[in-house]
C-alpha cells in the first residue's frame, strides 16, 4: 500500500472554499492508501466550520481516520525542529512544525498548498494525490 497521506489544514480549507467537498476527496484518496489527521489539523478546520452539522461531519471522517496523537514526545521534536530551522534562518508557523512531526512520524506525506512544507527537510508536500 501506499504512503498515508496527512491532510494539512490549508487544503481543506482552500478546497471548500472552491466549492469542493474535500471529504469527498478524501474518500477517493482512502480507496488506496491510509488518510490521517492529528489534532492540530482538526483544532484548526474546526474552528473554522461554522455550522454545527459541518463540524459533525467532520468529526464523523476524522473518527475513522488514522490518528496521530500530539503527546509529549511529538511536541519536543516540534520545538526541536523549530530551534534548528530557527538557527538556520528559517522561521515557520510552530503549526506547520508540528504538522510535518506528526507527518514524519507516521511516513506520511503531507497533502497541502502551503509552501512552508517545502523547506522542511525530510518532508514530503504535495497538492495533488493521484
Amino acid at each position: 500500500m501506499a504512503r498515508p497521506v496527512l491532510v494539512d489544514s490549508c487544503w481543506y480549507i482552500t478546497n471548500a472554499k472552491r466549492g469542493q467537498d474535500p471529504l469527498r476527496s478524501l474518500s477517493l484518496i482512502a480507496e488506496s492508501r491510509d488518510v490521517a489527521v492529528c489534532g492540530m489539523v482538526k483544532a484548526e478546520v474546526g474552528r473554522g466550520l461554522r455550522i454545527s452539522k459541518h463540524l459533525e461531519m467532520y468529526e464523523r471522517a476524522w473518527s475513522v481516520m488514522m490518528y496521530v496523537d500530539s503527546n509529549f514526545k511529538r511536541w519536543e521534536e516540534t520545538m526541536r525542529l523549530a530551534w534548528h530551522l530557527d538557527r538556520q534562518g528559517i522561521n515557520l508557523p510552530i503549526q506547520d512544525l508540528h504538522i510535518a512531526v506528526c507527518a514524519t512520524y507516521i511516513g506520511a506525506v503531507i497533502l497541502t498548498y502551503d509552501q512552508h512544507f517545502k523547506r522542511i527537510p525530510g518532508v514530503d508536500s504535495t497538492d495533488q494525490i493521484y
